[in-house]
């Protein structure tokens, strides 16, 4: 759910979609869902020579599966606040499971304590 609550943010701004078929298309994001399909107006290719079939698109809806990259306008993503969202994500995850935690600070007692429980058959449910 990280990349999808990034890609909500960019919703209004434009961005490049380059497809696993070498297609790159440059367009205005109008939505995006939770399996990472895209919906695109304004849209224009970025290699006209080489996709000339594909010049009357104007608007497209874009599968998820078939995008290998998302270019990005410069400045919209602040790398600090999408690390501290991994992070969090991170600790989510692992605070349903008997993994023990990772981030740098925690006591490792509390993965002993996992672990005791774990063995003794008691789950969180």
């Amino acid at each position: 759910m990280l990349f999808y609550s990034v890609f909500k943010r960019l919703i209004g701004k434009e961005i490049i979609v380059e497809l696993k078929n070498d297609l790159a298309l440059r367009g205005t994001l109008h939505s995006v869902d939770q399996y990472l399909n895209f919906k695109l107006v304004d849209v224009s290719v970025v290699d006209e020579e080489r996709f000339p079939h594909m010049l009357s698109v104007k608007n497209c809806f874009i599968r998820g599966s078939v995008v290998r990259y998302v270019q990005l306008p410069e400045g919209e993503l602040d790398p600090e606040v999408l690390q501290d969202s991994t992070r969090t994500e991170v600790a989510k995850e692992q605070a349903g499971s008997d993994l023990p935690c990772l981030r740098p600070g925690c006591a490792p007692e509390v993965a002993v304590q996992r672990c005791a429980r774990t063995a003794s058959g008691a789950r969180e449910g």
